[in-house]
């Protein structure tokens, strides 16, 4: 087929029509949009180079930092910067990959001997190549000179196995195969820094050769990259991997990577949240299932996860048959609608499930509990009438609201439009998108449009927390979804008497994955959690022996009234045990001496280190009680 002379290109919901072949940047000058800050584009679910020429149709955008694309594209460019820095010091090394990651990028090299030590050398390498303005240039050359090119690089022939169409980037001296898109030249990169160093396997096989991986950050300015430095050194204060071994929360260990042991102390936090949230879904109308966690193959081809998803899950035999290890809750949810049939008056039904699912993480990402390979998430799925949908939307907002006010937690919401592939008719979409702006907007709630990132099987609303420090998290989201009812032929009885009507389907999460919202919660406070998650509520100090009768006393009546308490009666100084105790984050401190035992009160102190003296149980109690049942921040 001849390609065609003319693209149309849509922005901001108007077509332009441009001559094939025109470039990002061209379009720009020739609308007057403004390249400040602009380092790529997109063109449908394509992201390009600014000087790259156009050859399809699509919706058309500008990237920034500002942008999730736009972040991993400067990421990705930074990658490249560094592996050309490394060369250029040792090069005996071999480039592996290098892509942009949650936070970042990193870049894996064989035959590379280096510690923290010589980060500075190699940072001053890179300042360098940015300063000389290299420009990323794009080549796409055949199967056969690639294989020529990187001849003395096993891993980049192994890659090049898996292209049809190879494309390589040119930096300065330095050439590697990539996609990409990248930033126009390397002054774009001028605030860089090296953060860490690591082993790793080739493609996370531990049969496969052992690389060293180098990881970095990079901004558009010297002022964010100064801030994020200063946010990383409190955050290193606030590792909810350390406050977790300090508490004895949870472990992970060798034997299971990216999966965790839950201790005692976990699984009181664990079992507060999930006991709110059962509260909560109870008053909101929501029956509570569980489903298996292995499923047959055919469910998952059927639900379009064995094409869309393979990648990231697990799987297994069973007499001779496939299963695969969930991924997600949904498949299984459908099968528990599908057991009888329904009628209109029913709707709507709302299922939520807390179910463990599993997907496969390269060992190279995993932290602790923010990015794991197994993880509780707080499912629910709500089948509804059309009409009922914007009703059911705004349900679910401000349900997360009231659960984020809890925590003290400040949220954006965006909401993610069709890409250019998608599942389904686009009246559905257009539906549904319209559906999610006006509850938004009935209920007061701002949102931003992120065009073109909804998932395949439609729009969605995501929202993001803000913790102490800052970071924005993405936990919530609500998915309205056309697709999964026409897949698994969902039908309902209808005011006609007939079968033929399809509930939509809306998918949502609150937590996200309660291993993941645990790990926020634990950096955003510090470890000092309120007292109603608190696995050390009251711990009980006694300045002497002779006093551990009375403080023993004190323990089983609070005990009793459900308060998690303990004594410390080691033979430490009294201010050795404070200290011991404000490092455990315990919530209040009972000091117990000659003066407490002889009039039957206690000494109090909060964690801040304020003490009230002369404080009765009884309103100790009711104190505690208080504040559990209002979930209070202190």
């Amino acid at each position: 087929m001849a390609q065609s002379k003319f693209v149309s290109l849509e922005i901001k919901g108007k077509k332009h029509r441009f001559k094939a072949g025109i470039t990002a940047e061209e379009v720009a000058q020739k609308l007057g949009l403004s390249l400040d800050g602009v380092i790529a584009a997109r063109v449908g679910d394509t992201a390009i180079d600014l000087n790259r020429p156009i050859t399809h149709s699509g919706v058309f955008k500008l990237l920034s930092f500002k942008d999730t694309l736009g972040k991993e594209i400067f990421w990705h460019s930074s990658a490249h910067l560094l592996a050309a820095a490394i060369l250029k010091l040792y090069p005996k090394a071999k480039p592996a990959i290098g892509p942009p990651i949650e936070e970042g990028f990193y870049y894996d090299f064989y035959n590379l001997h280096i510690s923290q030590e010589d980060f500075p050398k190699i940072e001053a390498e890179m300042k360098k190549l940015v300063h000389e303005n290299h420009p990323f240039l794009r080549e796409e050359i055949s199967n056969a000179k690639a294989k020529q090119l990187f001849k003395g690089n096993k891993f980049k022939l192994e890659i090049l196995k898996e292209l049809e169409k190879p494309s390589i980037y040119h930096t300065g001296n330095f050439v590697d195969l990539c996609r990409g898109p990248h930033v126009p030249s390397t002054k774009y990169l001028h605030a860089i820094k090296l953060t860490k160093l690591s082993g790793a396997y080739w493609r996370g096989d531990a049969k496969r050769e052992q690389l060293t991986r180098v990881y970095g950050i990079s901004f558009p300015t010297k002022e964010e990259l100064k801030a994020y430095i200063t946010r990383l050194e409190e955050a290193e204060k606030r590792d909810h991997r350390k406050i977790g071994a300090r508490l004895e929360l949870f472990s992970f260990h060798e034997e299971g990577p990216g999966f965790m042991f839950w201790h005692n102390n976990g699984m009181i936090i664990f079992n507060e949240l999930l006991d709110y949230w059962k509260e909560e879904h109870r008053k909101a109308g929501y029956q509570l299932v569980m489903t298996p966690i292995i499923l047959r193959k055919t469910l998952w081809l059927q639900s379009g996860h064995w094409e869309h998803y393979k990648e990231h899950m697990y799987f297994t035999e069973i007499d001779g048959e496939e299963y695969a290890v969930k991924p997600m809750n949904c498949p299984g949810g459908i099968l528990i609608y599908k057991s009888r049939k329904h009628s209109y008056r029913e709707f709507p039904i709302r299922m939520a499930e807390v179910g463990l699912v599993h997907r496969h993480e390269l060992s190279g990402v995993l932290h602790g509990l923010m990015r794991v390979r197994a993880f509780w998430q707080d499912d629910a799925h709500i089948y509804c009438l059309p009409e009922q949908m914007e009703d059911e939307i705004i349900g679910v907002v401000k349900l997360v609201d009231k659960f984020y006010k809890v925590f003290g937690f400040e949220y954006s919401v965006e909401l993610s439009t069709r890409p250019e592939k998608f599942m389904g008719k686009r009246e559905h979409w257009d539906k549904a998108e319209d559906t999610l702006k006006s509850a938004m907007k009935k209920i007061g709630k701002p949102f931003t449009i992120n065009e073109g990132e909804g998932a395949f099987y439609g729009p969605k609303l995501d929202f993001h927390i803000r913790d102490a420090l800052g970071r924005s998290w993405q936990c919530a989201t609500i998915q309205l979804d056309f697709q999964m009812p026409e897949k698994f032929d969902l039908r309902y009885m209808g005011p006609d008497g007939t079968e033929n009507h399809r509930p939509v389907m809306i998918h949502r999460v609150v937590y996200g994955s309660f291993d993941r919202f645990i790990g926020i919660l634990l950096e955003h406070f510090a470890g000092k959690l309120p007292l109603w998650l608190s696995p050390y509520q009251v711990r009980i100090l006694t300045i002497g022996e002779r006093f551990n009768d009375y403080a023993y006393k004190i323990n089983k009546m609070l005990f009793e009234a459900g308060i998690r308490t303990q004594v410390d009666d080691s033979d430490n100084t009294i201010s050795k045990k404070v200290r011991e105790a404000q490092l455990d984050k315990v919530n209040y401190m009972v000091i117990v001496g000659e003066k407490e035992a002889t009039s039957n009160t206690l000494a109090v102190r909060t964690r801040a280190g304020k003490t009230t003296y002369g404080v009765k149980l009884r309103d100790f109690l009711k104190q505690l009680k208080d504040e559990i049942a209002k979930k209070k921040i202190v």
